[in-house]
Order: C-alpha cells, then sequence, then structure tokens
C-alpha cells in the first residue's frame, strides 16, 4: 500500500476556486429557491458537462462518452499502459436538488486535476474525471443507472428502454442531447475508484466531524405495489360492504413500521403513495406506493423483504382486495476496499483529522463501480443532513478540506 509521506509531497489544492466552480456550476439549470435542476439527461444536465468540458480542455486533458453517456476526462501519466486512477461522481440532480449532491465529487476531481497541472506534477498511473449518467433515478427509474450499465450490473435493455413520465426513453434522450458516444460499454478498466461526496445524513455534523471514511453502502431495495379493491359510492355503501385499497394499503405501511421496531440500522420510506382517479366522495379503486428499503446488514434486509410480501398481503386480504408487489431494484450491501479506505485514512490523517469510518445510508456510483475495481468514498457533512432538497449546503471549509484529502490520496495511490 503507498505511504502517503513517501509516495509524494502533498499538494495544496486551491479553495477559492473550488467554491467558484461550485457556484458557476451551480448556475446551469438553477431551481426557483437557490438549488438546481438537471435532470438526467436533459439540456440542463448537458449543458452542465458542458461547462465542465471547457474547464478540463484548458488542462489539455482529452474526452470521450460511452454508449450510455458516461463521460471520461483523461490525464496523461507517466506509464499510460497502466490503468487509470478514477475519481467520479454525478452532475444530475433531482427535480428540485441541491448545489452539492454528486456536483462536489465532480468538482472536487476537476480541482484535483488543476492542481497537477498548477504544480506541473504527472502522476505514475493515468488518471481519469468520470461523470456517470443519471445516478439520482429521478427522472429515469433506476437509480445509479449509467454506471449500473457501465459495470455490467443493470442489463442494456433495462438502461436504455427506461422511460420519464412523458414517455422519453434514455436511448431518446440520449441522441437529443447528443450525449450518447461511441466507447464500448465497462471500458476503460479502471485501476481504483474514489468519490467525494456530502454525507446526505446528520452524522458528522451532530459529531462535529469534518470528514468521514466510507467504509460501505448499506443495501437497498426497491418496490411499486398496486392495491386494488372496489371503487363505489361513498354514500350507500356501508364500510363492512367495501372493498378499499387505502385502507389495505395505510394499514400495510404502519405494519412495516411495526416490523421495523427500534432497529436504528433500518429505513422504510413511502417515496410516493397516489390513488388512482382519486375523487372525494368515491372509495378508491385501486391505490399505488413506492417503497424504499434499506439496511446495513444483508440478512436482516433479506428478513424485511420478507415482511413485505407478507404484510402486504396480510393487510389486502382484511380489506377484501389484492395486492401486486413488483420489485424494482436490489442493491445488496456493499463493502468497499479496504487498501483504499486505509489510503484515505492516511491522507486525512497527514491533514490533521481523524476521520471516522462510517456506512453510507445512500446509494452512490461508487457501489456498482466496486463490483469491478477497488473502490472507496470520502464524506463531508451538509448542513442539518439535508440533501435531495434545495436548502442542501455544505460549507466552503469542508468542501476544501474533503476534495484536499482526496487529492492527496488519489496522487498517493496513482504514484505507488
Amino acid at each position: 500500500m503507498p505511504s502517503l509521506s513517501s509516495a509524494h509531497t502533498p499538494l495544496d489544492i486551491d479553495a477559492e476556486r473550488l467554491w467558484s466552480s461550485l457556484m458557476d456550476m451551480a448556475k446551469v439549470g438553477p431551481s426557483p429557491n437557490g438549488g438546481s435542476r438537471r435532470l438526467a439527461i436533459s439540456d440542463e444536465d448537458a449543458a452542465g458537462r458542458r461547462l465542465l468540458l471547457d474547464w478540463v480542455e484548458a488542462l489539455g486533458c482529452t474526452w470521450h462518452r460511452d454508449e450510455a453517456g458516461n463521460l471520461f476526462i483523461l490525464r496523461p501519466g507517466q506509464d499510460n499502459s497502466l490503468a487509470p486512477v478514477a475519481i467520479g461522481s454525478h452532475l444530475d440532480t433531482q427535480p428540485l436538488g441541491g448545489r452539492f449532491d454528486g456536483v462536489l465529487g465532480v468538482l472536487g476531481g476537476l480541482e484535483t486535476l488543476r492542481t497537477l497541472h498548477d504544480h506541473q506534477v504527472t502522476t505514475l498511473r493515468p488518471l481519469t474525471l468520470v461523470v456517470w449518467t443519471n445516478e439520482e433515478g429521478s427522472r429515469f427509474s433506476p437509480a445509479m443507472a449509467g454506471s449500473g450499465v457501465w459495470s455490467g450490473r443493470l442489463a442494456q435493455d433495462a438502461f436504455f428502454d427506461a422511460k420519464d413520465s412523458q414517455g422519453v426513453s434514455v436511448s431518446e434522450a440520449l441522441e437529443a442531447t447528443n450525449q450518447r458516444g461511441d466507447a464500448a460499454l465497462g471500458s476503460p478498466e479502471l485501476d481504483a475508484y474514489f468519490e467525494l461526496h456530502i454525507e446526505q445524513g446528520p452524522v458528522l455534523e451532530e459529531t462535529d466531524e469534518p470528514l468521514g471514511i466510507v467504509t460501505g453502502v448499506q443495501g437497498i431495495r426497491w418496490y411499486d405495489l398496486r392495491f386494488e379493491g372496489q371503487s363505489v359510492h361513498a354514500g350507500p355503501t356501508p364500510m363492512s360492504y367495501r372493498h378499499d385499497p387505502l385502507l389495505a394499503a395505510t394499514a400495510f405501511i404502519q405494519a412495516m413500521r411495526d416490523e421495523l421496531g427500534d432497529d436504528r440500522d433500518a429505513r422504510l420510506t413511502v417515496g410516493d403513495f397516489s390513488v388512482i382517479e382519486p375523487s372525494r366522495n368515491v372509495v378508491p379503486g385501486a391505490v399505488k406506493v413506492q417503497l424504499d428499503l434499506r439496511h446495513v446488514d444483508e440478512t436482516r434486509l433479506s428478513e424485511l423483504d420478507a415482511a413485505v410480501t407478507r404484510l402486504a398481503q396480510s393487510a389486502a386480504e382484511r380489506e377484501g382486495t389484492r395486492v401486486d408487489i413488483e420489485p424494482i431494484w436490489h442493491s445488496p450491501v456493499t463493502p468497499f476496499h479496504d487498501d483504499l479506505i486505509r489510503t484515505l485514512g492516511d491522507a486525512a490523517k497527514a491533514r490533521g483529522n481523524e476521520a471516522p469510518q462510517m456506512m453510507s445510508g445512500a446509494g452512490h456510483d461508487a457501489v456498482n463501480v466496486s463490483h469491478v475495481a477497488p473502490t472507496a468514498m470520502l464524506f463531508v457533512p451538509c448542513l442539518d443532513g439535508i440533501s435531495h432538497n434545495e436548502a442542501e449546503y455544505a460549507s466552503p471549509e469542508h468542501c476544501a478540506l474533503g476534495t484536499q484529502v482526496l487529492c492527496d490520496a488519489v496522487v498517493a495511490w496513482a504514484n505507488r
């Protein structure tokens, strides 16, 4: 494993330039209340990528896209026959997203390339800055899709044929925004992958820690449930005659909450709940529920998965309705690479920080990449743990420290 002290002399990033870049990127696709709206493979998403390419081309870097629109920006090394060390994240956002989720990882990587350029330093291995397509999954499902199809963990048909709410497919959107590339999926082979990100939770802020070394990502399962009953007039129909899917759906949600009990590592979220063809004075005929279930232990996650089926069917039967359960996505508990974790820890210590180790509660492109290349992540705090929100905020000082440690670790690893 590389030694930070012996591999290189640490190079200081330009914190003001980093912050300026973050604020400039936030001007691309601004949302009404100071956040960002760059939905995946939209014109705004393409404009954000174009701004990034303007910046990296000034550094003499080359770039290409693969068939999924994943963007790879290459800085040559001393030995370009070696696989590159990658830094990456995403530029797409939620419909009313923040200025830092994903963006910090990309622009922290940019600042690493700029710092090396400023000091005329060439690493032994080449470096590549990666912008993954459709990480958020807000316009096209599932999330982390570009890295998923690149790594082979998501089928190509599932990626390219996915449609947004307007019926536009990923394939059509790539063509419309000129983001489809020629490079084959799965290339290039990566020596390692580092991703910097805001925590998207409150732990670092509550413990007054400026950094966290991520040891892995909790497991995630998504479901679409549809409860179907009988649509009847609300006035003449006694309760005992009804087959109400809304009552079944709400009973199921409460039963799942009870199933979690006081398990601090479990996460249950109903992201969408809708009555089909709603009317105030009509018993609903059908109800849709979108469910997000997470845990740090795969065995416990499997137990909760079984509970979804058991409790949904029980609630449906109680109300004389039926339920269809469609598993949408399963990302298992994912551990990261021990040597990369230690490299990040050494880099943090060299900058005077004993960064704690932690699991990520959110999914990231690093999950998919970890199945084909050694991977690790670094977190910085965000205000009140808020993310996927226009109020999302990370301080200039924390952004700079995270980028500095990222830069030091990447250079140390690339020079080993």
